[in-house]
């Protein structure tokens, strides 16, 4: 094997080993992970990939990296505690270390978004892909054009990133709006599921972009909403959850007709979508 083959090789299906710098809490099964590579290296990852995660003896998994792209060895992944994997990495400590392999698939199409204005549509915790993509943005905000993030939970205790949602919330140049779906004792703001917060929006729809990412069932009311206010099918981009295995298009888990979602994906557009059956 070529040197060249090699390198390919071990990028693909070797872990790196990546220290866990700090553990947060987000809800009450969510728990916020900071990261670094141990190589010191940057992830150099795109704004809506994900990453393999793994703990020796336990197994792996595709987690969205949910920090914006950064120079250096840090990025955050936001894990629900679920099974044996998922508890096994939200209850390492501090200082512990895990696998990570990627970046992998397809993320947002960065350049296409520039000078569009955004409609960023999250729901449950769809926000922590998103997240990626809203730091980016931020940071290049004069790129863009008008950014509006809606985003759903079933109650505020469901609602990932809290403080980070007021920052944003705070500044002048992204307008956020939230909602929960049942009433809650603890919330005074809209009430209902993500879509009731459409009928409310003003866009230019042949200047807009809609980037919408949450639970499969949320998708088909939400683009049906983006077409009625006038978006186009190609300006409409979701990202999938499939049950992804290897990453790298060998295992077949995550194929959908002759598209796999870890390679091909996670990110399509709705004018791609609409044609592969099964996919929303």
């Amino acid at each position: 094997m070529s040197s060249v083959a090699e390198e390919a090789h071990v990028d693909l299906y070797v872990p790196q080993s990546a220290r866990i710098t700090k553990v947060v809490p987000q809800t009450y099964h969510d728990t916020l992970l900071s990261l670094e590579l141990t190589s010191g290296e940057s992830l150099e990852h795109e704004p809506g990939q994900f990453v393999m995660a793994s703990v020796m003896g336990v197994g792996e998994a595709p987690f969205s990296v949910s920090s914006g792209p950064s120079e250096g060895p840090h990025f955050d992944l936001c894990v629900r505690a679920m099974g044996n994997l998922t508890n096994a990495l939200t209850s390492r400590a501090e200082g512990a270390e895990v696998g990570i392999r990627g970046p992998m698939g397809k993320g947002f199409p960065m350049e296409q978004l520039k000078g569009r204005d955004l409609l960023i549509v999250a729901g449950g915790i769809g926000l922590v892909p998103l997240r990626s993509l809203i730091e980016a943005l931020l940071r290049d905000r004069s790129d863009y054009g008008t950014v509006t993030l809606l985003n759903g939970a079933r109650s505020p205790e469901d609602m990932v990133y809290r403080e980070m949602l007021q920052e944003w919330e705070d500044r002048d140049d992204i307008d956020v709006r939230m909602t929960i779906d049942q009433p809650h004792p603890e919330w005074d703001g809209h009430v209902g599921v993500v879509t009731t917060l459409f009928p409310d929006l003003e866009i230019s729809p042949q200047h807009t972009t809609a980037i919408v990412v949450g639970p499969p069932v949320m998708y088909r009311f939400v683009i049906m909403e983006c077409l009625n206010k006038g978006i186009a099918d190609h300006e409409i981009i979701l990202s999938l959850e499939r049950r992804m295995k290897c990453g790298v298009g060998k295992c077949g888990h995550c194929q959908i007709n002759n598209r796999y979602v870890c390679i091909d994906g996670p990110v399509f557009s709705y004018a791609e979508l609409k044609f592969m059956w099964e996919a929303i």
